[in-house]
């Protein structure tokens, strides 16, 4: 893996968080969180010009946007309110794969209108992580690319109380990443090739299934239209790096979504192809398996490039047949 590079730049939009969180054998208080936070992070292992753009309170911790800036984030697009921050608190169960939420402070978030500051709406690779499809959209409203390449998160929340706005930025994005249990649903089926394809009609070029600890799948469309059967032009299934020990899961999907971005503009292309977003997708599962590997930012903020190239490698290796 080279430095981060400057040849295309991202804008990343969505929550900006205080976290509580609690495991099995551990737990922390006034963590970064937010989808945004997790996405624009590591965005940056890839790409030197990164913009976030979100909401904080009086009471968010300035420690956490110094950390962001020392990685190069531009924090132009961060609002700051005289309100206190979302936040949010949440259990992890024994296997790690459920999670209980205590409590969710909306508090900025609740009248929160994106406001995109230029250049930020100028660059090439817009990414609309986690938050409401009405944010969604006021994002999307104001870039000013020629050609952005678009790419949205989002969660089950939104698909029960905001469908229609949702499927109005679905028609809108070239990649749509979403986790197992929320394609299910959004898909209304059980089997996840027949949502992944039923996703693709709603009007994304690729979609991503994130599939947690097993991975996740790539779904594409061949010259235009949407294959009948899987062919490797137009779907692959990618692994996720095995761990032995997982501290804090919380923002290992947001990470996958920010890497995707970071690899895409680090190749310098707004219009790449199926195996450039292949690529994409196994940079993103290996940088969001530091992610879990300790309470919130805590392993990114200490990975060098050295590291997740060794992880890469490793992936290659025991990936290949």
């Amino acid at each position: 893996m080279t430095e981060p590079t400057t040849a295309l730049s991202v804008v990343v939009g969505g929550t900006v968080a205080i976290d509580n969180v609690k495991t099995p054998g551990s737990e922390a208080e006034n963590l970064l969180g937010g989808s945004a936070a997790y996405a624009a992070l590591a965005a940056s292992f890839y790409c030197s010009s990164v913009h976030l753009v979100g909401i904080v309170g009086k009471d968010f911790p300035a420690e956490h946007l110094a950390m962001l800036e020392s990685r190069g984030i531009t924090l132009d697009g961060i609002e700051r309110s005289d309100g206190d921050s979302f936040t949010w608190s949440g259990e992890y169960m024994e296997n790690m794969n459920e999670r209980v939420t205590h409590r969710v402070g909306l508090n900025v978030l609740e009248s929160w209108e994106v406001k995109v500051p230029a250049p930020a709406n100028e660059a090439a690779i817009v990414v609309l992580a986690n938050m409401s499809p009405d944010n969604q959209l006021q994002m999307l409203a104001q870039s000013q690319a020629e050609s952005s390449f678009v790419i949205a998160d989002t969660m089950d929340l939104w698909i029960e109380i905001a469908n229609e706005r949702l499927h109005e930025v679905l028609k809108q994005l070239d990649l749509f990443v979403i986790n197992e249990s929320e394609a299910r649903d959004f898909a209304k089926t059980s089997n996840l090739v027949l949502a992944g394809r039923r996703l693709l009609e709603k009007g994304p070029r690729f979609v991503v299934i994130k599939l947690g600890e097993f991975g996740a799948m790539l779904f594409g469309r061949l010259q235009g239209s949407i294959p009948d059967e899987l062919c490797p032009d137009s779907f692959f299934r990618c692994a996720a790096f095995p761990l032995s020990e997982i501290t804090d899961p919380t923002g290992a999907g947001d990470s996958f979504l920010g890497a995707i971005a970071g690899y895409l503009a680090a190749k310098g292309n707004q219009d790449p192809s199926f195996d450039t977003i292949q690529q994409a997708v196994v940079q993103g599962s290996v940088l969001a398996s530091f992610t879990c590997e300790a309470f919130s930012t805590k392993r990114l903020e200490g990975l060098t490039p050295a590291d997740l190239d060794a992880r890469l490698e490793a992936f290659r290796q025991m990936s290949s047949w």
